[in-house]
C-alpha cells in the first residue's frame, strides 16, 4: 500500500478512495505518516501536503469517508512532532546535513526565515518546500525553543484546519473534481493568503519588532 500511494502521488485525489475501500483504517496510518515525513525530514520537501490534506477534508465529507475530527487531530500531532524533529535535526546535526539539501532550496528557507524571524515558522506551514526546510534552519539558527514550539503549534493548527475543512465544504463539487489540476494551483495560492497578509502588515506597520510577535 505504501508504494502504491508513493508512485501515485500526481493522482492521489483518486488513489486515497481507492484505499479506503481496500484497507480501511490503515489509511489513516498512512495519512499520519505522509505528513509526519513532509514536515519532519528536511531530506523530501517535495510531498504535496496541501492536496493531502484538501482530498482527506472533501472524502470527509462523504458518507463511508474518513472521519474529520480524527484526520485533523491526527494531521496535527504529525504537523507538529514533524516540525519538532526537523528543528531537533537542524540543531544538532545542521552542518553535516545541509549538505544534502538543493543549495536553492536552502538559500529560499534561510531567505524567508531571515525576512519574517520567529514568525517564519508559521507562516512556512502554508509554503511548499519551505515549509520543510524552515524549521531545519530555524534549529541551525538556535531560534528559542519557547518561540519555536508556540508558533510550531499555531501553524500546524491553522494549515491543518484551513486545508482540510476547505476540502470538507468544497472538494465533493462537480466543477472540483473535473479540474483537480487546476484547484491544486488554487490550493497553493490560498495557502500562501497569510503570507501575503503578514507582509502588508508589515509594509504598513514597520515598527512592529520580532519580539513583540
Amino acid at each position: 500500500m505504501f508504494l502504491l500511494f508513493f508512485s501515485n502521488l500526481l493522482n492521489v485525489n483518486k488513489l486515497l478512495p481507492d484505499l479506503m475501500g481496500s484497507h480501511g483504517l490503515l489509511v489513516y496510518g498512512l495519512l499520519f505518516l505522509i505528513i509526519f515525513i513532509e514536515t519532519g525530514l528536511v531530506f523530501v520537501p517535495f510531498l504535496p501536503g496541501d492536496s493531502i490534506l484538501f482530498v482527506c477534508g472533501s472524502l470527509a465529507a462523504i458518507d463511508g469517508g474518513l472521519n474529520l475530527l480524527a484526520i485533523i487531530c491526527g494531521f496535527i500531532i504529525a504537523a507538529v512532532l514533524g516540525d519538532w524533529l526537523n528543528f531537533e535535526l537542524g540543531q544538532h546535526f545542521g552542518s553535516r546535513l545541509k549538505r544534502f539539501i538543493k543549495p536553492k532550496h536552502m538559500q529560499a528557507s534561510e531567505h524567508f526565515y531571515s525576512k519574517y524571524g520567529k514568525i517564519a515558522i508559521f507562516l512556512g506551514r502554508f509554503v511548499p518546500i519551505v515549509r520543510t526546510i524552515v524549521p531545519f534552519t530555524a534549529g541551525m539558527s538556535r531560534m528559542p525553543y519557547r518561540s519555536f514550539f508556540k508558533y510550531n503549534i499555531i501553524g500546524a493548527i491553522a494549515w491543518i484546519c484551513l486545508m482540510t475543512i476547505t476540502g470538507f465544504y468544497f472538494g465533493n463539487l462537480a466543477i472540483v473534481k473535473n479540474n483537480f489540476e487546476l484547484v491544486s494551483i488554487g490550493i497553493v495560492i490560498l495557502s500562501l493568503m497569510p503570507i501575503l497578509v503578514i507582509s502588508l502588515r508589515h509594509r504598513l506597520s514597520p515598527v512592529v519588532k520580532d519580539d513583540q510577535l
